[in-house]
């Protein structure tokens, strides 16, 4: 018998999702209608009002199995940082100040959903996975210092910062900046839920490839944590609520192909699952 898309999706929602404290919220749609909500083991529980602004629980549920997932919320800005696992740098040199690991940005139009399809562009020749934890702002954040960052910091979510390397890296072709290696349509998935409530500097972070690991770390070994980030980059560019900052890779990365599926898990968040396919 074969397991319906959104089946699929709520099976992956499901991964992980019995850490202790946390509370998941999802965006999705139902009937036509876009809405945030809690979920609440198998269902989800519709919240009236700005999900970063005190929303209302309402008595209307549904069954998780019965509503579409979309991206878990609707940034103003994403940006992203490189570099910031020792794991994944070369030689083992460790940056010390972020003037040397860059944030910078990828478009709000590169973000898709859990299920959704990472679509390779038909000049696409080296295209990279990279999971990433992804920090989800709460509310309006400007110069704020690291001690009071996490104030601003309303949960995370899982990514995948999809990139071409030849548009990145290569000499001959890339860009003065990665606004297509890295912010290309579809370059972005994120999802399927933001989780609140954890211990988001030591969460497990693995990614799969058809269903082998090939990158696994916890977000302990960040070299900037996420207080460092969020204060670091506030002191700039005034975030918003609902905007998201994509923390960087560990390990290693490789190619994906059309015909691949790529898994990015996230203690306490779930599983983001997305096919990999050719632009036609």
């Amino acid at each position: 018998m074969m397991i319906s898309r959104t089946l699929l999706a709520y099976a992956c929602l499901l991964s992980w999702t019995n850490f202790a404290v946390a509370e998941q919220y999802v965006r999705y749609s139902k009937d036509g209608k876009i809405s945030y909500g809690l979920v609440e083991g198998t269902r989800v529980r519709e919240l009236s009002g700005d999900l970063f602004n005190s929303p209302k629980k309402t008595d209307t549920t549904h069954a998780m199995a019965d509503v579409k997932i979309l991206i878990p919320a609707v940034p103003t800005q994403v940006l992203a940082l490189a570099g910031n696992y020792r794991s994944h740098l070369k030689n083992d040199v460790v940056p010390p100040k972020f003037q040397i690991v860059q944030p910078f940005y990828k478009s709000p139009s590169c973000l898709v959903a859990q299920g959704e399809s990472i679509v390779l562009p038909k000049d696409a020749k080296t295209v990279h996975y990279e999971a990433e934890l992804v920090i989800i702002i709460g509310k309006k954040c400007s110069k704020v210092s690291k001690a009071s960052a996490m104030e601003y910091v309303f949960g995370v979510s899982a990514g995948n910062d999809v990139s071409e390397r030849i548009w990145q890296n290569d000499e001959n072709v890339k860009d003065v900046q990665w606004w297509r290696a890295k912010g290309a349509d579809t370059f972005g998935p994120v999802g399927p839920v933001i989780a609140t409530g954890l211990d988001y500097g030591n969460l497990m972070l693995r990614l799969k490839l058809n269903g082998e690991v090939k990158q696994e770390e916890r977000t302990d070994h960040l070299i900037h944590d996420i207080p460092s980030t969020v204060s670091f980059i506030s002191r700039y560019v005034t975030l918003h609520p609902g905007d998201m900052i994509f923390t960087g890779t560990p390990g290693t990365t490789s190619t994906i192909k059309p015909g691949d599926i790529v898994e990015v898990e996230l203690e306490g968040v779930g599983t983001l699952r997305n096919p990999v396919v050719a632009e036609k």
